[in-house]
């Protein structure tokens, strides 16, 4: 039973699949047909479909309290806060719901440091992004993203902003003024098509930043929290931004849970009444979170992202030239261009979907992997064998 969706709004053009159930790195449709989930909600799933440790974390707090909102303090709040603070070494922890929704407060802490702290004149800061961005789709965001269908028609844009090409660390340093207030990266860009910069990148922004008395935020909401086999993406190259934004994995796949993540320097420019959420750092999802870092704390996520990314390289790796042009992959996360005389992005997702295996294109001839971390190695050699005959055919 595929059945379409009459009564939801079109902003997304799924693949005509119905899931009903989902347990580890599978999924079952409301048929009864079973595939293997190569997506992972991109990257909300880290641990898995109905992760048993986080499953009992919800229950456990479903049973106590779920919301207070910010009027009133809760007892998970602080506990979850200063885990993940620990997890990223900073001080602070200002926990929000959507990946979005961080990368917004993110925005308007980073402002607020420019104004206060560096003493930029009166709505005069800039923030630096890079081209091929995807940060979210709220007005603010789509203003400085060069993706037509998320910009398109929903202007008039919000100014502050200046982009530079990705990798280029020349370019960031010039582009940087005494006006710029910070500049705001994906280490890894992932809706892009898993787009990895030049070796030493970071470490370059990193100097850059720091010499120039600019923030450095890190947006690692897709790529954080074990998916490249570090904590974060940043890590890859011994690097620590001044911010972190982090969301999709931070809440298990079970509800919604976001965070910047800074020190006191930073993120101590944020007063009571200027920013907020009636759900952000609510006890359920502050439980969920908590959870999420201890499995985080244990490193073994991480280890297992390194060793099942190897494995995948490498059978990947034997597929270009046969119906694929390239593949990059930091982690467990993979972006494979497809031969257009083979197919195009959806075309394949759509032929995979039919021999048991899901995944999703993007910027036509790409498909992304990103499994959960609990898939096992045998099964990832199996959908790479489902890729291959697709291609062969």
């Amino acid at each position: 039973m595929t059945g379409a969706e009459p009564h939801v709004a079109r902003n997304y053009a799924p693949l005509p699949v119905t899931i009903a159930s989902a347990d580890g790195a599978w999924v079952t449709d409301a048929d009864g047909r079973r595939y293997l989930d190569m997506l992972a909600g991109y990257s909300a799933l880290n641990f898995g479909h109905r992760n048993p440790t986080l499953v009992g974390a919800a229950k456990d707090q479903l049973d106590r309290a779920t919301l207070t909102s910010r009027a009133f303090r809760s007892d998970q709040l602080e506990p979850f806060a200063a885990a993940l603070a620990e997890l990223c070494k900073k001080d602070l922890v200002l926990p929000m719901n959507t990946g979005a929704e961080a990368v917004e407060t993110g925005i308007k802490v980073a402002r607020a440091w420019g104004y206060r702290v560096k003493r930029i004149p009166e709505n005069r800061a800039k923030i630096i992004v890079a081209a091929g961005n995807f940060h979210g789709r709220t007005t603010t965001i789509v203003s400085f993203s060069d993706d037509a269908d998320a910009r398109d028609d929903f202007g008039p844009f919000m100014p502050g902003f200046v982009t530079v090409p990705f990798g280029d660390a020349d370019a960031l340093a010039e582009a940087i003024d005494d006006e710029t207030a910070a500049v705001m990266i994906e280490p890894i860009q992932g809706e892009a098509g898993v787009v990895i910069p030049p070796e030493g990148y970071l470490k370059r922004v990193r100097e850059i930043t720091r010499e120039r008395g600019v923030l450095f935020i890190a947006d690692e909401i897709q790529s954080g929290l074990g998916r490249t086999g570090e904590t974060f993406a940043c890590a890859r190259e011994g690097v620590v931004p001044d911010m972190y934004l982090l969301g999709k994995a931070l809440g298990g796949g079970i509800v919604p849970v976001s965070a910047v993540v800074a020190n006191d320097d930073v993120l101590g420019v944020i007063h009571p009444g200027e920013h907020g959420s009636t759900f952000g750092g609510n006890p359920l999802a502050a439980a969920v979170g908590h959870a999420v870092v201890d499995m985080l704390a244990t490193g073994h996520w991480q280890e297992r992202a390194r060793a099942l990314g190897e494995h995948l390289g490498e059978k990947l790796d034997a597929l270009v030239g046969e119906g694929v042009t390239a593949v990059r992959i930091a982690g467990l996360w993979a972006g494979i261009d497809i031969d257009p005389s083979v197919g195009t992005g959806r075309e394949i997702s759509e032929k995979l979907m039919a021999r048991g295996v899901l995944v999703k294109d993007t910027h036509g001839q790409t498909i992304r992997l990103a499994p959960p971390l609990t898939i096992r190695a045998t099964e990832l050699d199996w959908a790479v064998e489902q890729l291959e005959i697709v291609l062969k055919s």
